[in-house]
């Protein structure tokens, strides 16, 4: 049984492994998102995050550490450099795995892997984001926080439609008209 084994071995050998992590990373750092499979994307971001985490305070000591396990002076540079810069204030989940479908060849499940910082159509102005109040809650419920403001309404404006104009002459058909069945109605009457 598998339990308490929090490593997935991808079906690879300890060194096998290491290496295509060392890869994996490197490549992630260079080009800043890598599509893999699901499993590869998961055991990655265990891989890189305390990496990046090193990657902020820049000591020798620290690029030493983080060589160790990438064995590529290129990517030490661009993680100390410019990755470093864009994570510098973030506690962590630098990377995000998004789900991409399945592989046609083997129906493997696909992932694209990327820097949370890097990627413009998900970042948000920083000044509206923190404007909006927000209170970290348990699971037992609580109070809601009260310091938010209700939205600003727009003044509602009355837009008319126009009705397209009725001829004065009715149309002709087999129907008679309400007024013709009320005179039909007196008659009989």
């Amino acid at each position: 049984m598998n339990h308490g084994n929090k490593v997935n071995p991808l079906g690879r050998k300890a060194a096998h492994r290491k290496a295509l992590m060392a890869n994996m990373a490197s490549a992630l750092i260079e080009h800043k998102r890598i599509t893999t499979t699901l499993a590869k994307a998961r055991e990655l971001r265990k891989y890189i995050e305390p990496m990046v985490t090193k990657s902020k305070d820049d000591t020798t000591h620290n690029r030493r550490v983080v060589f160790s396990y990438l064995q590529n002076k290129d990517s030490i540079k661009e993680l100390f450099s410019t990755v470093r810069e864009k994570v510098g204030d973030r506690p962590g989940g630098y990377v995000r795995v998004i789900k991409t479908g399945f592989r046609k060849s083997d129906g493997a499940e696909m992932a694209m892997i990327e820097f949370v910082d890097f990627n413009d159509v998900y970042q948000t102005d920083k000044a509206g984001a923190k404007t909006a109040a927000s209170k970290r809650r348990g699971r037992r419920g609580g109070k809601v926080a009260a310091t938010t403001k209700p939205a600003e309404t727009a003044p509602v404006v009355a837009v008319e439609e126009e009705t397209p104009a009725v001829e004065d002459t009715p149309a002709a058909s087999d129907e008679p008209t309400a007024e013709a069945s009320d005179a039909d109605a007196e008659v009989k009457e």
